[in-house]
This record gives C-alpha cells, structure tokens and sequence, in this order.
C-alpha cells in the first residue's frame, strides 16, 4: 500500500481516534466506517458513534481530520442535528442550515488584535491582507475545519469563502467554537457566521504577494459591515 493511502485507511483513522478518544456528545467513541446505513448520517453518528467514510474520498477523508482536530466542534455539531432532527418533520431548519455551513465550510479565526478583527468585519481586505501583512502573520491564524473547503483547496478556485467564528489567542480554539454553537437557539442565522476569503492569508494562496491580488473581485467582494454577530 502508498504511505499516502496507507496514511488515509480507515484503520489509520481510527487508531488516531482512539488515541486521542474521541467521542460523541451522546458518549460514544467515534470510529470511521465504510458500511453504508439507511439512518439518518448524524442520527447514526449520534446513536453509535459510527461516521460513515468512504477511505478513498478526499471529502470524507477531510471530515474525519477535522474530527481528530476539532473534536469537541464536531461532537456539537452533531448532536445539535440530531436533537434538532426529530422535530423538523423531514425539513431542515434555520439552526441546522447554519451548522451544516459551519460544517462544509467553517474556519476560526483566531487574534486577539481588536484592529485585525475589526477589518474582517468590514470585509476591509486588501486593508487586512496587504496593509496589514506581517501584522496578521505575528497576530492572526485562521484555522479551517469545513471538510468541503479542504477539499476545495486541493484545487483552490477563485472565490472560495469560508463562515468563520472567532476566538481569542489565550483561548482554546475548539473549545470556543463548540461553546459558540451551544449558544445558538433555533432561530440562529448563518449570517451570524462570518465571511471570510481564506486564499489571502498571506502565502496561502501562491500569487497572493502582490496588492493587485486583493483587487481581484473573484476573490474579495467589497462590503459592509457583516449581518449578526459573529463572535
């Protein structure tokens, strides 16, 4: 077996797993397994702790990273759908759009520089990327856990946005976010979460280390202020 694919198997998930003893909301250890199931996805996950993964699947694959690196994220989200699920009558609401969101495509941003925070805010980008460079890479870090947007960065397009959240510095990342969740109530908003154009973290994006970059408006949509809160 490639070390890549070896590094990729179900077996090598799980052993990460049980390493770090990861677990539902509903108390059971996560495993990654091939077997499809008729039940609902998050119901089975909260139910047996069983996360449906295909080995060869670069989505699937990066939804079970982000379960070994934001465990406590995971397991509320997880159990905010399945809490949410039987009430629903077959149609998603508001609260689990904005989690699926998060899901797919969530980021932390993680700063304690009021100023840095502001300029995400205001959608102030070149602002924030260029004018500010070496002041986000001493101060800021956005920490992507949305499994579609991994997937995405394999072959980044232009435009792609995360929806991020955000936690101090002297906070635990995973810790914040799963706790931001918890707060939401039913009618919680996916404008509460904020935009956020991953490709101009500085050196993320190979070209990005010019100013006509962040004037390129496939990447960066000019704007207000965001709607809802998002920290």
């Amino acid at each position: 077996m490639r070390p890549f694919a070896q590094a990729r198997s179900l077996e090598a998930l799980n052993a990460l797993a049980r390493g770090r003893d990861v677990r539902t909301e509903s108390g059971h250890a996560v495993s990654f397994v091939s077997a499809a199931s008729n039940e609902n996805y998050e119901l089975r996950i909260d139910r047996t702790g069983e996360v449906a993964t295909r080995a060869d699947n670069a989505h699937d694959w990066f939804n079970a990273l982000a379960w070994l690196a934001f465990p406590h994220t995971k397991a509320r989200i997880n159990a905010m759908h399945a809490a949410a699920i039987p009430g629903e009558g077959g149609r998603r609401g508001r609260l689990r759009d904005m989690l699926t969101i998060f899901d797919e495509g969530g980021a932390l941003v993680v700063s304690s520089d009021a100023r840095l925070i502001e300029l995400v805010g205001a959608h102030r980008w070149k602002e924030l990327f260029w004018d500010h460079r070496e002041r986000v890479r001493a101060a800021m870090r956005f920490l992507v856990l949305g499994h579609a947007v991994l997937e995405q960065a394999l072959q980044p397009r232009p435009g792609i946005t995360c929806k991020a959240i955000f936690a101090r510095a002297d906070e635990d990342p995973d810790a914040r976010a799963a706790a931001w969740l918890a707060a939401r109530g039913p009618q919680t908003s996916p404008q509460e979460l904020a935009p956020l154009p991953v490709l101009g973290y500085p050196g993320w994006m190979p070209g990005n280390d010019g100013p006509e970059f962040y004037e390129d408006a496939r990447y960066f949509r000019p704007g207000g202020k965001i709607q809802g809160k998002a920290g």
